[in-house]
C-alpha cells in the first residue's frame, strides 16, 4: 500500500495569545522550546512547517534555529499573519464584545500593504521568500488569496473544513469569524492559491475532531489516523501552536507536567502514524500536487 503524507503545521507565534491583551509586549520565550519538538520530529524523520508570524521573525534565537533546520532538510519556514501587530497600523470600530481583529475586516489596500510588509521582513530575515501560509485565527477569503497569489505565496493551509468560527468575535463591532462549515476538503485552487486544508473529519454526535492535541485527546487523534489511512485522502495534516509546546504559553498545556504528557502522547502518536504515512512539509506537499496535474 502506498503511504499517505503526514504534514505536520505549526503555527509559530508569540506566547499566550489567547490572553495577551492590546497595548502589552508579546512575549517569545517559546522559542526555546521549539527545538525538543524539531528533534522528536527528526526521531521519526517528520518535517514540521514553522509557519511564522511577526514577532517571531524578529527572535534570534529561533531564526538562526529554523535557519540551520531548514538547510538540513528538517523542516519548511512558512509565513503566519495576525493583523493585530503587523504594520502598518490602522484603527476599525470596537466597542466592548470586541476581540482580536481578522486580517478580512481592512479594507483592501492596508491588507495588502500587511501582507507586503510580513513578506518583505521574512525575505530579509531568512534570504528567501516563503511560499506556504497560514492565516491568523484561521481567516481567508477571496480577496486575501488573491493578494497571497500577487505577492508570491503558492500554498494555502488556513480552511478548516467542517468547522465555523462565526462564534468568534472580530475587532469590528458584530463582524464574525468564517463559516467553513460547508467548505471543500480536498486540495483545490483559490485565486490561483492551492489551498490544502486542514485534515478535519466527522467525529460523535454531530462533532468533528481534528488532528490537534487538547490534552485528553490521544485516542481520538489515533482513531482519526486510522479513519484516513483507510479512507481515499492521501494526505494527514496536524497542527499545533509553538506557544503550546511551553508551559504557561496557552491555556491547554499550563504546567510542566501537561507537556511531559503531550510529548508522551506525541512519542505513541508519531510511531502510530509511521506505520502508514511518510513526512513531508507542507510545501514539498503542494509542489508534488501541482506536478502531478
Amino acid at each position: 500500500m502506498k503511504r499517505k503524507s503526514f504534514i505536520i503545521t505549526i503555527d509559530t507565534e508569540g506566547d499566550n495569545l489567547w490572553d495577551w491583551k492590546e497595548g502589552t509586549e508579546i512575549g517569545t520565550n517559546n522559542s526555546r522550546y521549539i527545538p525538543r519538538f524539531q528533534s522528536l520530529c527528526n526521531e521519526f524523520g517528520f518535517k514540521p512547517t514553522w509557519l511564522t508570524n511577526w514577532e517571531m521573525i524578529q527572535n534570534q534565537e529561533y531564526v538562526e534555529f529554523v535557519k540551520r533546520e531548514r538547510a538540513a532538510g528538517h523542516c519548511e519556514i512558512g509565513m503566519h499573519l495576525h493583523a493585530w501587530n503587523t504594520p502598518p497600523f490602522y484603527e476599525l470600530p470596537v466597542n466592548e464584545k470586541s476581540g482580536k481583529p481578522y486580517l478580512i475586516e481592512y479594507p483592501v489596500d492596508v491588507m495588502e500593504a500587511k501582507i507586503k510588509a510580513i513578506t518583505e521582513l521574512f525575505i530579509s530575515v531568512f534570504g528567501f521568500m516563503p511560499i506556504s501560509h497560514r492565516a491568523g485565527r484561521w481567516a481567508v477569503n477571496e480577496e486575501y488569496f488573491r493578494i497571497l497569489h500577487k505577492y508570491g505565496y503558492v500554498i494555502d493551509c488556513s480552511i478548516t473544513p467542517l468547522k465555523s468560527w462565526a462564534d468568534s468575535m472580530g475587532r469590528t463591532p458584530g463582524f464574525m469569524g468564517p463559516d467553513y462549515s460547508g467548505e471543500r476538503s480536498d486540495v483545490h485552487y483559490r485565486q490561483g492559491i492551492l489551498e490544502v486544508p486542514v485534515t478535519v473529519i466527522p467525529f460523535q454526535e454531530g462533532k468533528t475532531t481534528w488532528l490537534r492535541p487538547r490534552n485528553r485527546n490521544l485516542e481520538d487523534m489515533l482513531w482519526m489516523v486510522e479513519q484516513i489511512e483507510n479512507s481515499d485522502r492521501d494526505y494527514l495534516m496536524f497542527m499545533l501552536h509553538s506557544s503550546e509546546l511551553m508551559p504557561k504559553g496557552s491555556p491547554t498545556f499550563q504546567t510542566d507536567e501537561q507537556i511531559e504528557k503531550l510529548y508522551r502522547d506525541l512519542q505513541i502518536l508519531f510511531e502510530r502514524i509511521t506505520q502508514s504515512y511518510i513526512g513531508v512539509t507542507l510545501e514539498e506537499y503542494g509542489l508534488r500536487a501541482i506536478n502531478d496535474e
